[in-house]
This record gives C-alpha cells, sequence and structure tokens, in this order.
C-alpha cells in the first residue's frame, strides 16, 4: 500500500473511530475534556478514597503518600512529577484504561489524555506500568454499563475491518495485553491502553545492602538471601523496583537477572536467580522434576507438633488462600498441600525494637512471651502453603496480619470456619459461597514488611548445589 493511500486508510479509521465516539452512551460530565478518553477511569478502590465515575474525581485520605506538595483542583489528584524519590507508603491504586483516538506517541498521548508530566509518563513505562493490547480486552464483571457499551462500539465488526494491525489475527490475538517499553512508541488508532498510575511501591529496596545479600555467583546463576518486604521479580506494574532488579545493579552485571521461582514479598531467604534465559529454563525444569529442595524456618506463634502436615487447599488466584483437612470429597475442587515440621523449639517472643524495625503487627494474639520456631520441609509449593496450613492448626505465623485474625477467630469460635473442624454439608451453591466469604472476611490484610517465615535453604541435584541463608530476622 502507498503512503498516500495508508494515510487514507488511517484517516478514514480515525473519523469513524471519532464518530462512534460520539454516539457512545458514555459521557463524562462535569470534568476536564481530556478524560472523555477514558475507558473505565478506576477500578481497585480503597477504603481511604472515593470514586464518582462521571466526574472523576477521588478524594485522598490525608494519610496518603504522594510524590509532591499539592493537590490539583480540578481533577484531585495529586500534582504529580516524578515517581523518585520512593514515597514511604503506597498511594491508593488508580488504574486507567484508555483507546487511542489520534496518531502519537504513547507517551505523549498519555499524558495529554491523563494530564501527566510526560517525565512521570516515562517513568512509569520503566516500571513496567503501561500495557496495550490491539484491541479492547474484554471488560471485567465489574465493569459499569457505559463501559461495556464502550467496549462494544469500539469492537464493532466494521470496525475491526479498518485495523490493519490486527490482519491475520483473531480478536482474542489481538485482545492479549503487552508491556509498553518505549514513550516513543506509536500505535493504530482504536489501540488500547492500560496506565498503572500509581504503582505499588517497595520503600525497603532502597534500604537494603544488596552486595551483602549475595549468596553466591556462579556463571549460571546468582542465590540471593532476599530480604522481607521485597518483591522477587516485581509486580505486573513494578518491574523496577525487585530483587532481581537491585541485584543486578549491585553485581554491575551487564545483562538482567531473571526470577526462575518466587517467594512471598513478606518472606525473606534463598532464591535462585538465572543470569540467562537458558539456565532459567533448565532450573525450571528441575523444579517440576522435584529436583530442587526447600528448607524454611517459621516463626509461629504457638507450638507446631512435629510430622508430617497434610491439608487441602481451594484453587484461588487471589488471597488468603483457604486450606481443609478433607480429604476425598474435596479432590476435585481443592490442591493437595504437605509439609514436614523436622523441630519445634521454644524461642523469646521478638522484642520491640525488633517487632517495629520490621513492622510486625500483634493482630491481638494474647500470648507474646515466647514463640515457637519450626524448620520445615516443604512437600507441595503452593502459594502461602505454609502460612495458611499453620494458621489452621492454631499456630500462625508472628506478624502474619493476614492468616493471624481469622486464626484467632477460629479458636474463639469454631464453626465459623466452614472448612475446619466442625465442617458442615451446604445445602446450595449459594450457601457454600456465603460461608465462604464471611470465612474470608475475617482475614486480613496483607503484612507490610515482614512475618516469621525465612527460606533458610534451598539445594538442588540431590545436594550438589546447597546454600543457606543468614539468620532470620527474629534473632
Amino acid at each position: 500500500m502507498s503512503n498516500g493511500a495508508a494515510n487514507m486508510g488511517g484517516s478514514i479509521l480515525t473519523n469513524t473511530l471519532l464518530s462512534t465516539l460520539r454516539r457512545t452512551l458514555f459521557r463524562v460530565t462535569g470534568a476536564p475534556s481530556v478524560s472523555r478518553h477514558t475507558l473505565a477511569t478506576c477500578i481497585r478502590l480503597t477504603s481511604v478514597s472515593t470514586f464518582n465515575t462521571r466526574t472523576r474525581i477521588r478524594t485522598l485520605g490525608s494519610d496518603d503518600a504522594v510524590t509532591c506538595t499539592s493537590i490539583s483542583p480540578i481533577t484531585s489528584y495529586p500534582e504529580y512529577s516524578r515517581l523518585l524519590p520512593c514515597p514511604s507508603t503506597n498511594l491508593p491504586p488508580r488504574i486507567e484504561h484508555l483507546v487511542v483516538q489520534e496518531e502519537t506517541t504513547v507517551g505523549a498521548y498519555i499524558s495529554k489524555c491523563l494530564d501527566l508530566p510526560p517525565l512521570y509518563v516515562a517513568d512509569l513505562i520503566q516500571f513496567g506500568a503501561v500495557y496495550y493490547a490491539l484491541v479492547c480486552p474484554v471488560p471485567p464483571t465489574t465493569a459499569t454499563d457505559e463501559q461495556v457499551q464502550f467496549y462494544k462500539q469500539f469492537t464493532t465488526p466494521e470496525l475491526l475491518k479498518l485495523r490493519h494491525s490486527i490482519k491475520g489475527k483473531t480478536v482474542r490475538e489481538a485482545q492479549k495485553t503487552f508491556r509498553v517499553t518505549s514513550v516513543d512508541e506509536s500505535f493504530e488508532v482504536g489501540t488500547y491502553l492500560r496506565v498503572h498510575v500509581h504503582p505499588k511501591r517497595f520503600p525497603r529496596c532502597y534500604e537494603i545492602d544488596w552486595k551483602s545479600r549475595i549468596l553466591a555467583v556462579s556463571d549460571s546463576y546468582v542465590v540471593l538471601d532476599k530480604p522481607s518486604g521485597t518483591s522477587v521479580g516485581g509486580t505486573s506494574d513494578n518491574i523496577e523496583e525487585s530483587c532481581a532488579t537491585f541485584a543486578t545493579r549491585a553485581l554491575n552485571l551487564t545483562s538482567p537477572l531473571f526470577t526462575t521461582h518466587q517467594i512471598d514479598n513478606c518472606t525473606e531467604g534463598c532464591v535462585v536467580l538465572a543470569r540467562t534465559k537458558e539456565y532459567c529454563s533448565v532450573f525450571h525444569k528441575k523444579i517440576r522434576e522435584k529436583r530442587v529442595n526447600k528448607l524454611y524456618l517459621g516463626l509461629a506463634a504457638a507450638p507446631v507438633p512435629c510430622g508430617t502436615m497434610t491439608h487441602y487447599m481451594l484453587q484461588a488466584k487471589l488471597a488468603p488462600r483457604l486450606v481443609s483437612e478433607g480429604s476425598q470429597i474435596y479432590m476435585e475442587k481443592w490442591l493437595l498441600c504437605k509439609l514436614e515440621v523436622l523441630d519445634c523449639k521454644e524461642v523469646p517472643w521478638p522484642s520491640s525494637f525488633i517487632r517495629d524495625a520490621y513492622q510486625i503487627e500483634d493482630c491481638g494474639w494474647p500470648a507474646k512471651d515466647v514463640a515457637y520456631e519450626c524448620t520445615i520441609n516443604l512437600l507441595t509449593g503452593r502459594t502461602h502453603q505454609i502460612r495458611a496450613q499453620l494458621a489452621a492448626c492454631g499456630a500462625p505465623l508472628v506478624g502474619d496480619s493476614m492468616y493471624m485474625p481469622a486464626s484467632l477467630a477460629e479458636i474463639t469460635c469454631p464453626e465459623v470456619n466452614p472448612f475446619g473442624s466442625y465442617i458442615r454439608s451446604h445445602t446450595s451453591d449459594d450457601d457454600e459461597r456465603t460461608a465462604i466469604d464471611n470465612w474470608i472476611s475475617l482475614h486480613g490484610k496483607e503484612p507490610t514488611v515482614a512475618i516469621g517465615l525465612q527460606a533458610c535453604q534451598i539445594s538442588w541435584d540431590n545436594g550438589e548445589h546447597i546454600y543457606q541463608a543468614r539468620s532470620p530476622w527474629w534473632r
């Protein structure tokens, strides 16, 4: 196609899209004109913020950290500058969904639509907080009627036929999201953008002497004693403030390190980072073949019996993870969880100085004179497995503000746990869903920095490679 024909096609597409936008039911009244570019202005609201979908206004709590000193009188959002220095606490989540309606660079377009400084947008892209898809993804079930209508009008067959970038692709293929990697990238009119304006931040990354946390360096991998309060490989909106990134810099490596496995942000201890993509695949295979062994130290709030502990975990994507001691009746919907408690000894409860340093919450636990240090061999590797299993036994990990409140509630009133000692049959799916929702509501929030859990040893290939973490934070 000639340039003239291509430009003509682009012009037709732009005019068609703008005509569609004028016909859409989605209107923003009482807000700046740039907000009309937003598809779904905000999701994942928190208790300290409110949002009106028609006026695009958020009210921030007085304790919210911002990267500036004032609030915009038009939008009630903070006046942005740069993502650094890192705030000590996270801003309420703010996610913007846009559809490209003019041909320009992605950085300039986001800056214009969201009224953000170009340098702030550049920082967001560096953090991995901006995504694109050639076609708008299907809205979630929580989307408003206006958002659903907007989606439908931008994905009509008539419009999609004009899209050169999706030729040869199915709609499902074109709806896959990818990270934007440069402010200078340009996208076709009709491309979908998702902007995480407030990425989850990890201030602990800037407090750590990362060189001192390196346990081993080889040609293929690096073993890191991961600090608590950090992410191994980053989050969906922040790949910059991660162990992999900071370890790469500490070692002055010319190529980035790759994540081979995960441990929770609030857990410290041994993680293996690959120096090449090839070794990353090699290590993944070792994990699949169960040639990698991990030992953990857990600091429990109550004594834990030695021996094998078996539970079943309800399949779910979000925390908290629910476990049951039930067996065959749960096999279809629940995953087997097994660990072995090798040792359990009484140790002093962490001092107030240590608790303050690691932001440990007591969560109302009544007895805080002694704790119990357990050596645990993890036999299956489920998300939050040790945390959920010990809490189910009435021995939650010290500082685990997510699972300790529910464990306390069950100790006081065992029947609140629909999968605990008082397992009962549910009369209907709705009855079961209500019981699960009530049980979930008794859990707390994710810990800020640390809990009593350390990945104290990792080994593979029958002990040919074995590494030990340093003393845990509570010693």
